[in-house]
């Protein structure tokens, strides 16, 4: 490493010379590091080309999650969503115990308890967990997928952003399985209340339950509202809203 002292200040890179600035100083220094080929050729790098695919799969596992969940999650995340994905997709590839490194699946760590304890309780939108906006009681039929909430109170169970007036609830099924990546999803009708002290005794059912060679996710999604005027209002971008893993199967 050098530092550079000449009146043109660059910034880039320069035939095999990078320029940089570092602590208001100017430096510049040779390109280097290891070439692609060798990384993918060189028997020395065994281990980083199993890293590298095991890496690449799990990120993949989790953008084909994301995509099965479509409006879901454009409607519940935040920004930091898919390295948190990448995190715990990551978690479950470990725990296939059968297939060689670098070649472990999350579909496989999926089949262990142990894989689905990773995934169940999983929040989309970090900023809203679901088990810090909602506190009411319910019950889960995993064979139809209903959700069903008796005497609920929304304005004395659940922790709503200020200024909201109305929250949806909605329950979803997703059927995917993450080597094939065929997925089917499947959600109720959302059932729409005004935050008040009225007690509701909602059932969120989903219009099927897929099936598939995979796994099963039982998902709740809460949204909020502001009403003006007759018209509700999403409240900051859907900043406020859950999707949350109940259970998986």
């Amino acid at each position: 490493m050098a530092k550079a002292n000449g009146i043109i200040k660059i910034e880039g890179t320069v035939e095999d010379l990078t320029f940089y600035k570092k602590d208001g100083k100017n430096y510049v220094r040779k390109k280097g590091g290891i070439s692609k080929e060798r990384i993918e050729n060189d028997a020395n790098f065994v281990r980083t080309r199993e890293n590298n695919n095991e890496f690449g799969h799990s990120g993949t596992s989790g953008k084909v999650l994301r995509l099965a969940l479509g409006n879901l999650v454009f409607k519940a995340k935040d920004s930091k969503l898919s390295s948190r994905l990448l995190g715990m997709m990551s978690r479950v590839k470990n725990l296939d115990l059968v297939s060689s490194r670098g070649l472990r699946k999350v579909g496989v760590g999926l089949s262990t308890p142990e894989g689905k304890q990773e995934l169940k309780g999983f929040d989309f939108n970090a900023n809203a967990p679901f088990q810090s906006v909602f506190f009411a009681p319910f019950t889960l039929d995993i064979s139809t997928g209903s959700i069903s909430i008796p005497n609920f109170i929304p304005a004395e169970q659940l922790q709503f952003p200020q200024g909201a007036t109305h929250v949806s609830l909605q329950s979803a099924v997703l059927a995917i399985d993450f080597e094939t990546e065929v997925s089917e999803l499947a959600y109720s009708t959302a059932v729409n209340l005004p935050i008040n002290l009225t007690a509701v005794s909602p059932t969120l059912t989903p219009s099927s339950v897929p099936t598939g060679t995979g796994v099963q996710l039982f998902l709740i999604t809460i949204a909020f509202y502001q009403e003006v005027n007759g018209v509700q209002y999403s409240l900051k971008n859907e900043a406020y809203n859950v999707l949350h893993i109940l259970e998986i199967m």
